[in-house]
């Protein structure tokens, strides 16, 4: 990535998103990226920059891909406090970010079995849905439960 991004147009954070303080990965390469933890379901966001635009000034697909699997992962992180891979992650495109909106991502459990989640997400910017899909992510280990997150179940 190169290291000549443009600096970020002022925008106020809804109420409730705390920062995602990634510093170290691809994660820290994409943001910055906020979330919201309300009665034990979990909300991305962020703002559409500069850096995460196509040459249409539109969030790029791939943007929002890796922004949808953050977020429906994160889901897997509130039930059970584990790290966790993408196993398989499918997405449709309904519609398109543009820079300076500020997008949102979240999803539920549908399916939960030996170790393997099954999420039904959905991306918006406001009343317009962009993408929604499905991911299957795996627990892996347990760690030190967050905020708001439960403890891992063995």
């Amino acid at each position: 990535m190169s290291d000549d991004v443009a600096e970020r147009a002022p925008f106020v954070v809804p109420e409730g998103y705390e920062y995602v303080n990634w510093t170290r990965g691809f994660g820290r390469q994409i943001g910055p990226l906020y979330r919201r933890l309300v009665d034990g379901r979990i909300t991305m966001g962020f703002h559409v920059d500069e850096h995460h635009t196509n040459g249409m000034q539109n969030a790029h697909g791939g943007m929002l891909m890796t922004f949808a699997d953050m977020a429906w992962g994160q889901i897997v992180s509130v039930e059970m406090s584990v790290f966790w891979v993408t196993v398989r992650l499918t997405c449709d495109f309904l519609s398109s970010a543009k820079l300076g909106d500020w997008v949102e991502g979240g999803g539920e459990v549908l399916a939960r079995e030996e170790g393997l989640f099954t999420i039904r997400g959905r991306v918006w910017a406001g009343e317009r849905t962009l993408m929604s899909g499905t991911g299957l992510f795996k627990a892996l280990e347990p760690r030190p439960p967050r905020p708001g997150e439960k403890a891992w179940r063995g």
